[in-house]
């Protein structure tokens, strides 16, 4: 074999040797027909679902695979959000937390104005979280609280927060500090003690009573 036979040759064994075996793979169209992998269950989703069922069925009702079945999925898909149950029951406590006292604080503190003002905007606020149904997860927390010692911790820091918040509105009008504690606990216990009574109040509304209750302190 002459020299360009040999030249000729091992230029076509080095294209060869460097020629990419799987080339076509990356460069032709392909279509995959294997199983389709399912979205994830957004966290918010779980947490909604679990205080569905708190608000409905106390701590009792809140179970994986009833949830799991609620919102139409496996419930493997619980764990790529919480290690277990009780990391749900502990989400669903800060996020009743968050929006009873941290999102309620912070619409009143936008709405701005003096502290008679601000405390007319708490009381309607309140009253419109009445009216949401979220009423119905405070009594099922405050339930839960009297057979859970926990839980009953979690209730009283959230109790003295909304204290905390409301002598300071009230103290800015009222020098007496028992006048204050007393208004403070009156307030409190008309959002949360009215749920317990059933009366009627003739041609008037539970509400136009309320408010006419709330205003008076306010005096």
């Amino acid at each position: 074999m002459g020299p360009e036979a040999r030249e000729a040759g091992d230029s076509a064994l080095t294209r060869r040797k460097h020629r990419a075996p799987y080339g076509s793979v990356w460069t032709s169209p392909t279509r995959y027909n294997g199983p389709v992998a399912r979205p994830r269950t957004p966290r918010r989703r779980w947490i909604d679902a679990g205080l569905d069922a708190l608000a409905t069925g106390g701590p009792g009702a809140v179970r994986i695979e009833p949830l799991a079945e609620a919102l139409g999925v496996t419930k493997g898909g619980f764990y790529w959000h919480f290690d277990d149950r009780g990391a749900l029951l502990e989400e669903l406590l800060d996020t009743w937390e968050h929006t009873l006292v941290d999102e309620i604080i912070e619409q009143v503190e936008a709405e701005g104005g003096d502290a008679r003002s601000r405390l007319r905007c708490l009381f309607a606020l309140a009253g419109a979280t009445e009216a949401r149904g979220l009423m119905r997860l405070e009594l099922a927390i405050r339930d839960w609280a009297r057979r859970d010692d926990s839980v009953g911790e979690r209730l009283r820091r959230v109790d003295n927060r909304r204290m905390d918040y409301m002598r300071s509105l009230f103290s800015a009008f009222c020098t007496d500090p028992d006048e204050v504690e007393a208004r403070c606990l009156v307030s409190m216990a008309l959002f949360v003690g009215s749920q317990f009574v059933a009366a009627d109040h003739g041609t008037r509304s539970r509400r136009e009573i309320m408010d006419r209750a709330l205003e008076r302190l306010l005096v």
